[in-house]
């Protein structure tokens, strides 16, 4: 944890010449190249516009009484001034192409530049879901080749290619474990849960018409194989367990768990949004698993946040195949790749689909640079992304347990992530304080409070594609802002305090936002934007 990296900066060492902004106030706000911005109405007025233009010179009004009767309330900007702002404001955010993202259970890694580079190619950029079949055979080859890669990885026997993200990719296989179930006369009603499952897990099944009971842990975090075998019954419909789960452990039972709720006539759903810790080393099919939503976005390194763009194909078992929704893409006998949309299309018949998940057949960008990203690691690249990501999290795991509590550190090595609580800090310090402090590290903070099994907790997730002279320095901050929690500093409690922003009500922000900007002193009689409906 000393050794200095190719900069010569060696962690725990101060960084020459910072000045941590201690200096004096600045008359702009600005400190450096750190540039304060206010808000677009706060630059710009609504009496000009970037653009001057000549009166129209006469011709009849088309407009047919719908043309504008006020002002529209937008500021106006020269071209630079708007560069200049909206340049400013990406400056203020924290990016995987600025430094580590140590979320917890999302998987936030490096996105190679040759995934960009293959998206962006001619029929695959600009490729449009209306254009006819025969246009897009390449594409259509494309989805089928990854689809392919998937079934291999996970050893199971279809997929469905269709779902956008992770929570739709659950209900596409909860859905296909109702259809079987009502195909067969079975109306089971109660999908059972672990406690440390992803919160989708129990939303999902709950929007399905399914009610969820909880499954207990054991000592060491994992599922109570015990207590599950007791609960199973006639009216249980399947089990939702994440593997690895978002303890950062694996379920080493899972084969097990998988055996019992088969014999009672259930299936098994994996919520496979960790599926990064364990690709090219464990098959999730050979594991008794009967359907896995795979986040291509997550563990085939396609850029995500911010709501998308996500994308999560659906594996599927033997027994659940023949139920996965519409559209599909399937070589026919011709050696084509064909895309089928209904349920009888000549020689394709699936006429025991649930019915289909989107309008269209899925996330075309992130295929191609899920596939990209898939034969460009290989097998054996792919298993040692498993690796390293593991090898990652252990040794943030024990280089900082020392000084945050490791609540299951006893229960062996830690898979793709490492779970900390806040046991030991002084009694009026949080774990939002330590998250704040991080800030001033540089750091966006891990995730917080999350599983909610464990108390003040904070959940780290390093991936595989950082350096070790990274994840040192990270080790370094971490361990100062631990420390200083541990001994009650009251600093903390104000943090972040380097930030363009100091803390906010993050409640009340989401609680009751303010979505419209009012002008702070308007001339009296004006009507506020409020009082106009919120334009």
């Amino acid at each position: 944890m000393s050794t200095p990296n190719q900069s010569g900066w060696k962690p725990g060492s101060p960084v020459q010449d910072h000045n941590a902004m201690s200096g004096p106030d600045t008359v702009t706000g600005n400190r450096a190249l750190m540039l304060e911005e206010p808000l677009i109405f706060e630059i710009g007025t609504t009496d000009t516009t970037g653009v001057d233009l000549p009166e129209p010179a006469g011709g009849a009004n088309r407009l047919g009484g719908l043309d504008r009767s006020e002002s529209i309330g937008l500021p106006g900007l020269s071209e630079p001034e708007t560069v200049r702002h909206y340049t400013r404001l990406s400056r203020q955010n924290y990016a995987i192409d600025l430094g580590l993202f140590p979320l917890g259970s999302c998987t936030m890694k490096h996105n190679p530049r040759l995934n960009e580079k293959v998206a962006r190619m001619p029929g695959f950029a600009d490729v449009h879901p209306l254009q006819p079949v025969d246009t897009v055979k390449g594409g259509l080859e494309v989805i089928n080749e990854l689809a392919n890669w998937l079934i291999d990885l996970t050893g199971m026997h279809g997929v469905a290619m269709s779902p956008k993200a992770g929570a739709h990719g659950e209900l596409c296989g909860i859905l296909c474990i109702r259809a079987a179930l009502e195909a067969r006369g079975d109306a089971r009603e109660v999908i059972l849960v672990p406690e440390s499952a992803h919160g989708t897990n129990p939303a999902t099944a709950a929007f399905a018409g399914y009610k969820i009971e909880d499954i207990p842990a054991n000592s060491d975090g994992r599922v109570d194989l015990d207590a599950l075998k007791s609960r199973l019954g006639p009216d249980v419909a399947g089990v939702m367990i994440t593997n690895p789960s978002t303890l950062g452990l694996f379920e080493r039972d899972l084969k097990a768990i998988s055996d019992a709720v088969h014999e009672a006539g259930g299936f098994v759903y994996c919520d496979g949004a960790n599926f990064n810790a364990i690709v090219g080393k464990v098959r999730p099919g050979d594991l008794g698993v009967d359907a896995m939503h795979i986040n291509l976005h997550k563990t085939f390194s396609t850029p995500h946040g911010g709501g998308g763009p996500g994308s999560g194909p659906v594996v599927l078992s033997e027994a659940l195949a023949p139920y996965g929704p519409l559209p599909y893409v399937v070589r026919g006998k011709d050696g084509e790749v064909h895309l089928v949309e209904e349920e009888n299309a000549d020689e394709f018949e699936h006429t025991k689909a649930f019915g289909r998940m989107t309008a269209f057949h899925g996330q075309m960008g992130m295929f191609t640079r899920a596939l990209a990203y898939i034969l460009s690691h290989g097998a054996d690249g792919l298993r040692q992304v498993a690796e390293d990501a593991v090898l990652n999290a252990n040794y943030i795991l024990r280089s900082l347990e020392d000084v945050l509590d490791a609540p299951f550190g006893h229960s062996g090595p830690c898979m793709h992530e490492a779970l900390f609580s806040d046991k030991g800090f002084a009694e009026d310090i949080s774990t939002l304080d330590l998250a704040k402090a991080l800030i001033d590290e540089g750091y966006h903070p891990m995730t917080m409070y999350f599983p909610l099994v464990v108390h003040g907790a904070m959940l780290v997730e390093p991936t595989e594609t950082e350096s070790k002279a990274t994840l040192d320095q990270f080790i370094t901050a971490l361990r100062s802002v631990a420390e200083r929690a541990r001994a009650g500093d009251e600093a903390l409690k104000t943090a972040p305090h380097y930030a363009p922003r100091r803390r906010l009500d993050e409640t009340l922000a989401a609680r009751k936002p303010i979505l419209a900007w009012e002008e702070p002193n308007p001339p009296a009689g004006t009507p506020t934007m409020s009082e106009q409906g919120g334009r």
